[in-house]
């Protein structure tokens, strides 16, 4: 293992473009099977899909499903559990480890990055960046257009609305949506009705 694989799995600043031939070979291996991914000319072969995902993701559970195009660095970085979906364009930067639960359902348009540069320009203008895990719990809806930013944690039992950018940890069984993204209110058990009324909108168009 070459000195800035080392560095960049013990969350030190590292060179993860020039510095190690080893990361360069390991992103280009990654790139080429999602390019296979998203290039498949029947979308309805599920399963030559399932092979490139179980070369492209270092785990997954029963019941994986990713609608391309799929975007990684590595891949072999990545973890879900069993049951996870995620909808068009989803992009995972996983120089750290990506973990995801189970039931997970991702919309589309979603980043999920372990990568992020320094903020002092002398130092980011050398090529150098870091990288912090991104962990998330089991029964958890991501909305559409939203980013995971580098360290944070996400809970079980959790929304996060669409749009959201969130960049700090968010605890179990809450709704959280916003730019930064925070906790509006917990999940009860009321949730568990709320959709079973067709809402006004619909009723409208029937008439």
């Amino acid at each position: 293992m070459g000195k800035n694989r080392e560095l960049r799995d013990a969350g030190y600043l590292y060179d993860g473009t020039s510095g190690e031939p080893e990361l360069t070979e390991d992103r280009n291996r990654a790139k080429d099977l999602c390019f296979e991914f998203n290039c498949l000319t029947r979308p309805s072969d599920t399963k030559r899909q399932q092979e490139l995902l179980d070369k492209i993701l270092g785990k997954h559970g029963k019941n994986t499903g990713i609608t391309a195009p799929f975007y990684v660095d590595y891949g072999y970085q990545i973890e879900v559990g069993d049951n996870f979906y995620a909808n068009h364009n989803l992009v995972v930067l996983d120089p750290a480890k990506v973990r995801i639960g189970n039931n997970v359902f991702i919309a589309c348009n979603v980043t999920l990055t372990t990568a992020g540069h320094p903020t002092d320009a002398e130092t980011r203008n050398k090529g150098i960046e870091y990288a912090y895990p991104i962990t998330i719990g089991d029964d958890v809806w991501i909305g559409a257009n939203v980013c995971v930013l580098p360290g944070v944690t996400i809970g079980s039992n959790v929304v996060i609305g669409a749009g959201s950018v969130v960049n700090k940890d968010i605890p179990s069984g809450v709704v959280a949506a916003g730019n930064p993204c925070r906790p509006i209110r917990e999940i009860t058990e009321a949730d568990k009705y709320k959709y079973l009324v067709p809402p006004k909108c619909c009723e409208q168009q029937k008439q």
